[in-house]
């Protein structure tokens, strides 16, 4: 077979030209890139990997672990402008009104900034009585001294010390053996500790990270940390934590998971360990490593709202959340208003949260697609119909609607965007727009036909319309017509002389001149047929309906038909408080559509 020409349009790419591999099936002919994915090794060559059975694949999510921000730490390190103490703060009180318990707030020996604001929060006492504040410090006496200083009248703290353990960081960072590691890290943990000592009636905690975990060897990790548990003396009721982090992501989620069930079933002390992940994103399964960690025996993570952090991000607290919300379990925070939730985080951070990020961002409740809108439509109006059937408000009703995995009102989400019309979209959507905003039920037969209309300008501007817009195009093009086309009634009467026996009597405004016509029929429309047909239009109705648009007295009725005038049919709508008077412009309407193609 021959490789393919290499393309112009591109130059800078490369068409992969290599053979296509020998045991490549058929059905897939794709050839080798010239990239050199040989300088790259795969996870397993790079760590062991000693947990050959498993348990965490068949284990299930069943209650939120503890969730811990590092937004106003490690995601703040990941900003091109750091927060001050004015967007730190509102950060903080954002995280404490949703509910978190445990909040890393700085690295305070890494700049005045950081230090100022913990300094803040004891000074201010504003910090609740169940909420701990956590600091991170590197293993170094004079920058552990200046986090104890921090820290001073805190009521609740942690201190969360970090070392890199990873070969890599060991040789090239710190220029150190795995035995000289684990003494710095031993020493830097023994400090601390004498240095809370020194402070009776504090209540400091421990946390340790062997930065790079995911990297290091589970034999060194295991180690390092068991010696630190002893250390620190942990207890059931004094846990320490050991968080273990994905710092820079190199496998697929399920190696992290057994990497972390291996320590879970390892760990001494193990009643008296708090066992924390800290999963990054550079792979794009940060959200992934989390929830398999969490099976896989972890109970506490770090990550940041919306998946700030260095490079790809932290992980995303948010979308954990709501994960778990969305198969029946509570999240232990709050999200009932997503949109307050991001515009402070958008605040704070000064970065724009994606339309399409997971749960919050402006598009993910919002269907362009013909075919989901109409699932969507017909999923809604299930639900209301199954609510009022058990009694129970639509709100409170078990939700199965496609498309949709959560209610968007249980996170402070209008019906507003679910469905959004552009060319893409279809009838069911445009109907579900105009009966939720404007009261329009549109008979099944109209709706490809308004569609129609829908799709030519959607298609000549390139733009979505508004519910608005909709209901304007539907009304100059279905209602309007009766009022401004070449027929016009001037003036009409319609009376019921005997039961069932029906008479229209109008003045038929055409061609600036004026007829007064008559007619007779079983009904109003019939009779206005008939009358018609005296100046030479013969009108077949086809289909009608109508119904009232709203509850109450004076709301406004809309009437729908469908007539055939000299072999073109045509609908038309009609609109008042009349039903009367809304169906003879339903009527006239059409007719002057049908009388508008014929010409």
């Amino acid at each position: 077979m021959a490789a393919p020409s290499q393309s112009t349009a591109f130059p800078t790419l490369r068409t992969p030209a290599g053979d296509v591999p020998a045991d490549a099936p058929r059905w897939n002919p794709q050839r080798p890139s010239a990239m050199p994915h040989h300088r790259y090794q795969p996870a397993h060559q790079r760590v062991a990997l000693p947990l050959t059975e498993r348990t965490w694949p068949s284990r299930r999510l069943e209650r939120a672990p503890l969730w811990v921000p590092v937004d106003l730490r490690d995601g703040n390190q990941a900003l091109a402008e750091p927060m001050d103490t004015a967007r730190k703060r509102r950060m903080f009180d954002l995280l404490v009104t949703m509910g978190f318990k445990e909040i890393e707030v700085g690295y305070p020996s890494a700049s005045q900034t950081d230090f100022d604001f913990v300094r803040h929060l004891a000074d201010s006492g504003t910090v609740p009585d169940d909420v701990t504040v956590s600091v991170f410090t590197a293993a170094r006496e004079d920058l552990i001294d200046r986090t104890i200083a921090s820290v001073e009248g805190l009521p609740r703290t942690l201190v969360h010390l970090y070392t890199a353990t990873a070969p890599t960081w060991r040789n090239v960072v710190l220029s150190r053996s795995r035995a000289e590691v684990h003494r710095l890290i031993l020493d830097a943990a023994g400090y601390l500790l004498r240095k809370a000592e020194q402070r009776p009636g504090a209540d400091i905690r421990f946390e340790f990270s062997p930065e790079v975990f995911n990297l290091t060897e589970p034999d060194f990790v295991l180690d390092v940390c068991n010696s630190v548990t002893e250390l620190w003396e942990a207890s059931p009721d004094r846990p320490v934590i050991h968080n273990l982090p994905a710092t820079v992501e190199i496998a697929t989620p399920n190696v992290y998971a057994d990497q972390i069930e291996y320590m879970d079933r390892h760990l001494a002390r193990r009643d008296s360990v708090i066992l924390s992940v800290h999963p990054h994103n550079d792979r794009g399964t940060g959200v992934a490593c989390a929830e398999l960690a969490v099976l896989a025996g972890a109970q506490r993570v770090e990550g940041c709202l919306f998946g700030n952090g260095e490079r790809t991000g932290n992980v995303d607290l948010v979308t954990l959340a709501l994960n778990l919300y969305a198969q029946g379990v509570n999240p232990m925070v709050d999200f009932s208003d997503i949109d307050a939730v991001r515009e402070v985080v958008e605040h704070c951070n000064r970065l724009p949260v994606h339309p399409r990020h997971p749960y919050g961002g402006d598009l993910v409740h919002t269907a362009f697609s013909g075919t989901h809108q109409d699932a969507i439509a017909k999923g809604l109006a299930h639900h209301a119909k199954q609510a009022a059937e058990q009694g129970l408000a639509a709100e409170e009703a078990p939700w199965a609607v496609p498309y949709l995995p959560i209610d968007p009102g249980d996170i402070g989400r209008t019906y507003e965007e679910v469905i959004r019309i552009n060319s893409q979209s279809g009838k069911g959507g445009i109907a579900h727009l105009l009966h939720t905003h404007h009261g329009l039920d549109l008979p099944q037969s109209m709706r490809p036909d308004f569609s129609r209309a829908v799709q030519h300008v959607t298609d000549s501007t390139g733009q979505e319309l508004s519910h608005k817009e909709l209901w304007e195009l539907f009304r100059t093009t279905y209602i309007a017509p009766a009022l401004d086309g070449t027929l016009a009634l001037a003036s009409w009467n319609a009376t019921e002389p005997a039961p069932g026996e029906h008479r229209f009597t109008c003045t038929l405004r055409t061609g600036g001149q004026e007829h007064s016509c008559h007619g007779t029929g079983n009904g109003p429309l019939s009779a206005l047929a008939d009358a018609l047909r005296t100046v030479g239009i013969t009108v077949d109705i086809l289909g009608y309906t109508e119904h009232s648009t709203s509850t109450g007295p004076g709301s406004p009725a809309v009437a729908y038909a469908e007539c055939r005038v000299n072999g073109v049919t045509r609908w038309g709508a009609g609109w008042d408080t009349s039903v009367l008077t809304a169906s003879v412009h339903a009527v006239m309407a059409a007719v002057n559509r049908c009388e508008q193609a014929s010409s």
